[in-house]
């Protein structure tokens, strides 16, 4: 990405400092005043400032990058042999880009991975399109220096994990977003999904509901098995209800899609709950109109909790309320912790888990004494 310029420097064109770097003096006395300025603004001599940008050895990296970020504030372009280079590439597979979270996910980690000098490959699976199989080898043919993948086959308990196993025989250090598994030796970064359907549940029995839906995706996914835990255990101690109870009548699977959300809410509002929890915002989207379509209000008849804060989501109507995935923490996590594989002293090869937020908006509401349905 392009920075672009502060304010107030909008119009300042940058200004090459003399042929191929070279500041010699010359009669004009340009360049020396050029040397004076950049010396002034880094706080060191202008024999340190020649030395910088002819490449001269013998100057402390500190003072170094003193004079370079000197150079930026003047509007002054760098030598060639001074400007940054590229570490090497690093891939980064996501599952789709219509869950707005994945964009935002991937702009974390894109703009963290491209601080430490590294250019990000962005590589999304689409339906009908190329599997992470083919898009791991894509990569890894590209000489990509690590790959971090995202809610990929590594969440998937029904996927053969030995993928992963043959990635790392290749030499090449990644690290795994969103999902878990004991038979991979690498980093996890995670949410945790059970504290996310405690804040949830605590929320809606606080508001008066005691027949809370949880809507999700396919059960096989680790992420779906830890908040169904998660749920279960919060509508056991806060309602009293028995784990059997929750699990057959007021949990619904279906797809992590807008129509997935209306399809398991559909089903959660026939049991007669008065809030529906879902797995995405894009899941609580469909939940919403699952409820208009049968005339009923959000969040006066019925109240609904996303998962994740995907952008523009607080606009919505109702406003969302929803559990705020750490997305930032989660992602320079991510960046810090494959940097550390590709440097040589790997992380911990277990699970960093990050603890969600929630955000209290306009679709929940205390329960209706009575909803008046037909």
């Amino acid at each position: 990405m392009t920075q672009q310029p502060a304010a107030g420097r909008a119009a300042r064109i940058r200004r090459p400092i003399g042929a191929q770097g070279d500041i010699r003096p010359v009669q004009s006395g340009g360049v020396t005043t050029r040397l004076a300025d950049i010396a002034a603004q880094a706080g060191v001599s202008e024999a340190t400032v020649s030395r910088v940008l002819n490449g001269k050895p013998g100057v402390a990296a500190t003072t170094r990058q003193s004079v370079l970020a000197a150079l930026d504030v003047l509007g002054y372009e760098r030598p060639v042999r001074l400007r940054q280079r590229s570490e090497g590439l690093v891939g980064l597979i996501t599952p789709e880009l219509e869950n707005p979270i994945f964009p935002a996910l991937a702009q974390v980690i894109g703009q963290a991975l491209t601080r430490q000098g590294y250019t990000p490959v962005l590589a999304t699976q689409t339906p009908g399109g190329s599997t992470e199989d083919e898009l791991t080898e894509m990569l890894v043919d590209r000489g990509v220096a690590g790959i971090i993948y995202v809610s990929g086959l590594h969440a998937d308990t029904t996927a053969d994990m030995s993928r992963y196993d043959r990635l790392r025989a290749q030499g090449v250090p990644y690290v795994l977003v969103d999902g878990f598994s004991p038979k991979v030796q690498a980093p996890f970064i995670s949410p945790d999904d059970r504290a996310a359907m405690a804040l949830a549940v605590t929320h809606l029995v606080s508001l008066g509901h005691t027949r809370i839906g949880l809507a999700l995706g396919p059960k096989r996914f680790v992420p779906v098995q830890r908040k169904i835990e998660g749920f279960v255990r919060s509508m056991r101690d806060q309602l009293g209800l028995t784990a059997r109870t929750v699990e057959e009548e007021l949990v619904q699977h279906s797809l992590y899609t807008l129509e997935g959300g209306q399809a398991a809410a559909a089903a959660l509002i026939e049991r007669d709950c008065t809030a529906v929890v879902c797995a995405s915002d894009m899941m609580a989207l469909g939940a919403i109109r699952a409820a208009r379509q049968r005339g009923l209000e959000v969040p006066k008849d019925i109240s609904v909790v996303g998962f994740d804060d995907s952008p523009l989501i607080a606009f919505t109507d109702p406003p969302l309320t929803t559990i705020r995935k750490p997305v930032p923490a989660m992602g320079q996590a991510a960046v810090r912790t494959l940097l550390e594989e590709i440097g040589g002293t790997p992380a911990p090869h277990s699970e960093f888990v990050f603890m969600p937020e929630l955000v209290v908006r306009g679709s929940t509401a205390s329960a209706p004494g009575d909803r008046g349905r037909a």
